[in-house]
């Protein structure tokens, strides 16, 4: 995978930090720390950049369930 930069904005949101980038749509998350929550923002955008081949995922493993949101 080739690297990009990108702009990367974070606030303290009560315990948690919330990270998210405006150059990768749909890329959010959170940490308990700042770093916690850079890391889990470079991993958003890799899963975004680079999504999985579910067909290489074993079938007998997969949980598929209905949430409310």
């Amino acid at each position: 995978m080739d690297f990009m930069k990108i702009q990367a904005s974070f606030v303290q949101d009560g315990k948690w930090w919330v990270a998210w980038t405006d150059d990768i749509p749909g890329a959010l998350t959170q940490g308990a720390t700042l770093e916690e929550a850079r890391e889990n923002l470079i991993d958003a955008v890799r899963m975004i950049r680079e999504p999985v081949d579910l067909s290489k995922l074993p079938k007998n493993k997969i949980v598929i369930e209905q949430l409310e949101v």
